[in-house]
């Protein structure tokens, strides 16, 4: 069975995974990076906490013991499911079975202006962009003599109040209060503003109302200005637009407010639903196909428990992909479809870190909560332990500790792009 699987991100890489040296099955793996990306750390790169290669695996270094596993670093272009065959910019590759696992991108809900001026975080390279944009605008203030500008230079607003836009804000806090004093002592921090945005009534709205107000208070304590109820209507890259007609002056805005699923073309429009994501049925088979599959952010499944689909994180895309590993070894070895797994979707809780010894965490069954201190270091353990390569989980602990010491970061470099002279 020729498996041909379309991102590698938690998803695409856990099934790879699970397939792989499996007799019976030809795999090949297709991203437009050739590592895979924690996503949960990125807020870490774009505030200089840790470095890139820190949370990006290469792909290869995975499968180098594969017999049956092919990476293929190409841009997915459509997909001709009457001819079982995947176009990319690099070549056509036939398939036997196609599973669809190119997550979710920003979704900026079509406002041009939103896309070109503010700065999503949606890959390592995004990230990158940002801890560039941050560290350059406050070598640039040094010359900023204007003191409207200057400020305009020096507020940063945070759009989304979920998870990442927590996570960015209280590093952003942390930065303020530790480290860019001491970088640039010429500059007046006080007058430093940053801003999160939500536009429901708190701050992590999927997670319980204790972590919800427990890391508003977090983040107010760190000094960032919350502001609930709030949506943005535009961006000029100067003046943020509010729904309530106010605007706020910000260089800076980061956008962790929406994501939309990356749907290839030759997919049915009548299977694409709210959050462009695709309608699958319990075995996460596309509704109408049968062998193509979608899994992870970019699947949409409705379930007793989950009339409105599932959360997209990322256990949800490993669990999707183990059910499905599962099942496609059964029909490989042409058991009975009755054995195939339906999907059910086991919620181990949610958590969200705010900074240095402040998180929130959330436990179904037991119904438990945790926050502070002890919720930090269950947040730190369980990311340690995600992270791909031993030497990668090495790194970003040593990162965390020598911050944790010495309340400081290392990696604040900006890297420019040179002319060649010739």
């Amino acid at each position: 069975m020729k498996v041909v699987i379309a991102g590698a991100g938690f998803g695409g890489l856990k099934l790879a995974r699970l397939l792989n040296n499996r007799g019976g099955f030809e795999v090949v793996l297709i991203d437009r990076f050739n590592y895979h990306q924690f996503q949960p750390l990125f807020y870490q790169v774009a505030t200089a906490g840790l470095d890139a290669s820190n949370i990006s695996f290469p792909l290869r270094k995975v499968f180098q013991k594969s017999n049956n596993v092919k990476i293929r670093l190409a841009e997915i272009k459509e997909i001709r499911a009457a001819e079982n065959v995947l176009i990319t910019d690099q070549e056509q590759i036939s398939y036997d079975v196609l599973v669809l696992a190119t997550g979710a991108d920003t979704n900026f809900f079509g406002n041009q202006n939103l896309a070109t001026h503010a700065f999503p975080m949606k890959s390592t390279v995004e990230a990158l962009q940002i801890r560039h944009r941050l560290l350059q605008l406050f070598e640039n203030a040094h010359t900023i003599r204007d003191a409207d500008t200057l400020q305009n230079l020096m507020n940063i607003v945070v759009v989304g109040g979920g998870p990442t836009g927590v996570e960015v804000s209280g590093a952003l806090a942390e930065m303020k209060k530790y480290v860019l004093p001491k970088d640039f002592p010429e500059l007046d921090f006080s007058k430093m503003n940053i801003y999160l945005l939500e536009g429901t009534a708190k701050t992590l709205s999927a997670m319980s109302e204790k972590s919800s107000a427990q890391s508003r208070k977090y983040l107010e304590r760190l000094g960032v200005n919350v502001m609930t109820q709030t949506i943005v209507k535009d961006y000029d890259g100067k003046l943020v637009l509010l729904d309530n007609g106010n605007t706020l002056s910000a260089a800076t805005v980061i956008w962790a407010a929406g994501v939309k699923g990356n749907v290839p073309a030759g997919i049915d429009a009548s299977l694409i639903t709210r959050g462009n994501r695709i309608k699958t049925d319990r075995h996460c088979l596309v509704q109408g196909s049968f062998n193509i599959y979608a899994i992870g952010d970019l699947a949409y499944m409705e379930t007793p428990k989950y009339p409105n689909g599932h959360p997209q994180v990322a256990p949800v895309a490993m669990q999707h992909a183990a059910m499905l590993a599962k099942n496609l070894r059964l029909i490989e070895q042409k058991s009975n479809s009755d054995r195939l797994s339906e999907f059910e979707y086991f919620d181990k809780g949610s958590m969200a870190t705010v900074g240095r010894n402040l998180a929130v965490v959330d436990m179904p069954k037991p119904k438990l909560h945790f926050g502070g201190f002890f919720a930090w270091l269950i947040w730190m353990g369980l990311h340690l332990m995600l992270i791909l390569g031993v030497k990668n989980r090495f790194f970003v602990f040593s990162n965390w500790l020598y911050n944790y010491i010495t309340y400081d970061q290392n990696l604040r470099l900006i890297f420019r792009e040179f002319e060649r002279k010739r």
